[in-house]
């Protein structure tokens, strides 16, 4: 059965809105795919609790698909310059979202860079370039500056990049998660399934 208020669209086309923030302030936007759901959701908690900063998260079904959209639609105003050119689904689906966007992947940056040039508004990606080591998934996690910790400092830079928010909140959310110690990540308590 089909969940209540789910947008099929979105699922589809590759990209929903998972998860409204509540609360005036700051906002930002968390565009995340896969197993980084939970960091994100984490982060999400930490940015209301500890920064003022209400940051609503989406779910990215296909990065590939949105490119493939967002080029398709190029290819189209390209052939026919004289009529209304075709807005990409990312571009559409973010046009009225808030403040900054970060993007978090447990792949390389180069995956949800693909939407870059659809994104209206800052944006910042997050994901495991080049070689880890570690012995937990969090320490992994950690290491790659893709937990939650690490999405929370990220959003506050987006914020400061914008002129939104002083750089030293940043600047204190790094030192106070420690996000450059592979041994500061707080350890789960339980794993949810996910690799």
């Amino acid at each position: 059965a089909e969940p209540d208020n789910l947008d099929v669209e979105g699922v589809l086309a590759g990209i929903y809105r998972y998860r409204v923030a509540e609360g005036e302030g700051q906002r930002a936007q968390i565009l995340v795919s896969g197993v980084i759901m939970p960091e994100a959701l984490r982060a999400q908690q930490l940015l209301a609790d500890e920064w003022d900063v209400h940051a609503d998260v989406w779910s990215v079904t296909s990065w590939g698909e949105l490119r493939r959209d967002g080029v398709g639609c190029g290819k189209q105003a390209l052939r026919a310059p004289g009529e209304q050119p075709p807005v990409p689904y990312a571009a559409r689906a973010l046009a009225d979202a808030q403040g900054p966007f970060v993007a978090v992947s447990d792949w390389m940056r180069a995956v949800p860079d693909q939407i870059r040039e659809w994104v209206p508004g800052t944006y910042l990606t997050l994901g495991t370039d080049g070689f880890g080591f570690s012995d937990t998934r969090t320490a992994a996690r950690r290491y790659f500056n893709i937990d939650a910790e690490s999405i929370a400092v990220a959003t506050l830079l987006a914020l400061a990049n914008d002129g939104a928010v002083p750089r030293e909140r940043a600047t204190e959310a790094a030192q106070k998660y420690r996000i450059d110690d592979v041994f500061a990540a707080p350890e789960q308590t339980s794993d949810p399934g996910v690799a």
